[in-house]
């Protein structure tokens, strides 16, 4: 139950930051939201009430499933490296926001 509402948290606070204005506010929104999709993944895998995958203590049939860990890891990596892209973008294009366009020198003759 505690893991459900953890998602519902993130999830939420990921949707308000993705939806700010600012580029940090939006990556940091996007890294709630991978870690929501984390937990759910995680929380697909049902391993507390299943043995460890051992070969000599459980069988087959009881053993947790690996493959959601395996997405799980596959994920944060993919995460780490689209907010490293998404904040490295944000600091190149800091001043994309101003409204007060540069002098070119430039007249303008009708």
């Amino acid at each position: 139950m505690i893991i459900f509402v953890l998602i519902g948290v993130l999830v939420a606070g990921g949707t308000y930051l993705v939806q700010q204005r600012s580029m940090v506010q939006v990556v940091f929104g996007l890294a709630l939201l991978s870690h929501a999709a984390n937990f759910v993944l995680l929380s697909a895998g049902v391993a507390a009430w299943r043995g460890e995958p051992l070969a000599d203590r459980t069988a087959a049939v009881d053993a947790a499933d690996p493959l959601p860990q395996a997405f799980v890891l596959t994920a944060i990596v993919i995460t780490m490296a689209v907010t490293i892209f998404m904040l490295a973008t944000a600091v190149v294009g800091h001043n994309d926001d101003t409204h007060r366009m540069p002098e070119t020198g430039e007249g303008h003759d009708r």
